[in-house]
């Protein structure tokens, strides 16, 4: 079974400046700050027309359902790789290392139609037996709330 997560993120500004975000470490502190990451490691590695950007985190477990909880502990480590052939579309791979699961998918950036959408599509997939579905969708709301939070920090970046 697989969890679909479908997501835009909004900018009033070209699709130039929400890339130039993007390449910017400063921005992806900025938005592990406003999530209240306990460490991290951003890494921004300019590659061809593209970038590869690593996002190593560990956020707090606290408040998550107690089924999810015995199967991660008190932390939870999450590595995001986005992986930029160009600067307006990515593919992007988050993991929980050590934990059966994944999530996969691609990210677009286009403003022919005015402000830039950001569009995010992730496949989740936790292979536990019994409450993997019940994981995937837990997930699926972390991921969502972590995109929302991406996108303010975002939109407060670019209005400076």
């Amino acid at each position: 079974m697989v969890k679909r997560l479908s997501h835009d993120l909004v900018y009033d500004a070209p699709a130039d400046a929400v890339a130039a975000m993007l390449a910017d470490p400063a921005f992806r502190e900025e938005v592990c700050d406003y999530q209240r990451v306990l460490r991290r490691t951003v890494t921004v590695e300019r590659a061809g027309g593209g970038m590869e950007v690593v996002i190593d985190q560990v956020q707090s477990a606290h408040g998550i359902p107690s089924f999810a909880q015995k199967f991660v502990g008190e932390e939870i480590n999450i590595v995001q790789r986005e992986t930029w052939a160009s600067m307006d579309a990515s593919r992007i791979h988050v993991v929980i290392p050590g934990k059966p699961g994944e999530m996969s998918g691609t990210g677009r950036l286009d403003d022919s139609g005015g402000p830039t959408i950001h569009a995010v599509n992730l496949d989740i997939k936790v292979g536990i037996p019994l409450v993997g579905g019940k994981i995937e969708g837990l997930i699926s709301d972390l991921l969502l709330k972590a995109l929302k939070a991406e996108n303010k920090v975002g939109r407060d970046y670019l209005s400076r």
